[in-house]
């Protein structure tokens, strides 16, 4: 990638821009491919979410990630390039594509910001291939046409464009600043982000940012509400409280048999482990907004990743992940064990010999042991060494208890954060161990494909680091109708009826967040 010593925010105007992408063009003919023009700016605090719901349209791709608890969120939206990608290549595949893309990307602005410079998000599903009519691909990456982003006290704001030989430049740089000019006048609605915070951060000097829904689709200001709630949500005869939504529910085969038939093969030496899970459909009385439950699922879990990837087609797949898979920051390696699981207490007392007797569970403390064995011995060739304590935690959320044990290592030279990826999905937690025995039974067992529940979601910045969390704790929305998912370890020791309960658990945070 090529940074120029351009400041946007110190000269802000069209012929500004127009020159920029000029020099962009230049680069373009001389290479004789198209260069993508990244531009970034450090903005006055925003809430991301708040900025894609209110431009959000079914038709077009995003990706949003957020954990709370540590103050960090980044959404993009719409596609300025994009890839995907298919069996047991795909992870290289799509390296492929990033180096490819900043090999042709010249940036300017506050690229060393948190979340400064372009960013690639990207998708896995579950298997390296998906069957007919799955809503998503089974790799797919793109960069986004504009991302906003949160890191403690520091927004960045990020226009990516991309400019071909043949562009033309009079009208790219109209599309462009009138796009700013429609994000200079969003506003949040009254009693949730205040002041127009994007009109004052991107009205007053801040130069070439961002390409936003130049079309016209965005959604009027009035449309967002307090908490970045959907305003168009149904609400009760006397005002103020949405109504909470009805559903038809199904389900597909028999979960407990499916279970029995676990144990049958793991009592067979098949497998040691086995991750086996539920699909719940839902007919609702009316459409979903995707971005509405996700802000419910934000509030309720405040320590997961709330995450929503959209197709463009239609489809959206949220959640609130408790699970990190992998992440790269400042040469630094972290990923984690997250295996065993019991319910919360009705009170303290009774949440804290739940625990306890977490943390002596035999057959808990052994699937936990499987997780941590592969991910160790999946990193090693790659020369990773994690460190991590010798008994798990347990690790709290709102409505189940896990068994947690952080693990961190030095990043190799030479090694990317997709290798790191490309080796640890899916893990045991989400598959089983032996992994290969074991995730080929999965299809079998539990009668539906995953798509990307228990996938690998996340994004890569220009440098290199990035962060992905698993899928879990998540549903496919698309219009009235929702498919949830949840699923358990079944090792041996393992009762259907417990682990038909544990998913039963976890199913429950996301149908409150459903029903509004």
């Amino acid at each position: 990638m090529t940074i120029l010593p351009i400041k946007p925010a110190q000269d802000a105007s069209p012929e500004a821009l127009r020159a920029f992408l000029a020099a962009c063009q230049t680069k373009a003919v001389e290479d004789g491919a198209p260069v993508l023009a990244s531009i970034t700016l450090a903005v006055s605090a925003l809430d991301p979410l708040a900025v894609l719901e209110a431009i959000f349209e079914q038709t077009e791709p995003h990706f949003y990630a957020e954990r709370p608890s540590e103050h960090s969120a980044i959404a993009g939206a719409e596609v300025a390039l994009s890839a995907t990608a298919s069996g047991p290549g795909r992870f290289a595949a799509i390296q492929r594509f990033i180096d490819e893309t900043l090999a042709r990307t010249v940036a300017v602005g506050d690229v060393a910001a948190p979340f400064g410079g372009p960013h690639f998000f990207a998708s896995f599903t579950f298997l390296d291939e998906v069957e007919p009519g799955e809503a998503f691909p089974a790799a797919r990456v793109f960069v986004p046409r504009w991302q906003v982003a949160r890191a403690g006290e520091v927004t960045t704001a990020v226009a990516n464009i991309v400019v071909e030989a043949g562009s033309d430049l009079d009208a790219l740089t109209q599309r462009v600043w009138r796009a700013h000019g429609k994000f200079a006048r969003f506003e949040f609605g009254e009693g949730g982000m205040g002041v127009s915070p994007m009109g004052s951060a991107l009205g007053s000097g801040t130069g070439i940012l961002p390409v936003g829904s130049e079309k016209g689709h965005g959604r009027p200001a009035h449309a967002v509400s307090e908490h970045g709630r959907d305003a168009h949500a149904t609400l009760n005869p006397t005002g103020g409280t949405p109504v909470p939504r009805r559903f038809a529910q199904s389900e597909t085969g028999d979960y407990r048999a499916a279970v029995r038939c676990g144990l049958e093969r793991i009592a067979a030496g098949e497998f040691q482990k086995i991750v086996l899970a539920r699909a719940i459909d839902l007919q609702a009385d009316r459409a979903l907004h995707p971005l509405e439950v996700l802000n419910g699922l934000r509030e309720r879990f405040p320590e997961c990743y709330a995450f929503s990837a959209a197709s463009g087609t239609g489809p959206s797949f949220i959640g609130a992940s408790p699970e990190r898979l992998v992440r790269v920051s400042q040469g630094v390696v972290e990923t984690e064990a997250l295996a065993g699981s019991v319910r919360r207490g009705a009170g303290a007392s009774e949440d804290a010999a739940l625990a306890a007797g977490l943390l002596r569970s035999e057959k808990d403390l052994r699937e936990h042991r499987h997780v941590i064995d592969s991910i160790t011995r999946r990193l090693e060739p790659l020369g990773v060494r994690l460190e991590h304590a010798s008994n798990p935690a347990v690790r709290k959320l709102a409505n189940v208890q896990h068994l947690h044990t952080a693990m961190r290592g030095a990043l190799p030279e030479g090694v990317r954060l997709l290798d790191l990826v490309s080796v640890l999905h899916p893990t045991p937690a989400v598959g089983g161990t032996p992994r290969e025995a074991a995730v080929a039974r999965i299809r079998e067992l539990e009668g539906f494909p995953r798509g990307l529940y228990a996938g690998a979601l996340g994004w890569i910045n220009a440098r290199g680091g990035g962060e992905f969390f698993v899928g879990l704790r998540s549903a496919l929305v698309e219009g009235e109708r929702a498919r949830v998912y949840a699923g358990a370890g079944i090792v041996a020791g393992s009762e259907p009826e417990r682990e038909w309960a544990e998913t039963e658990l976890k199913f429950q945070a996301l149908l409150a967040a459903l029903r509004g």
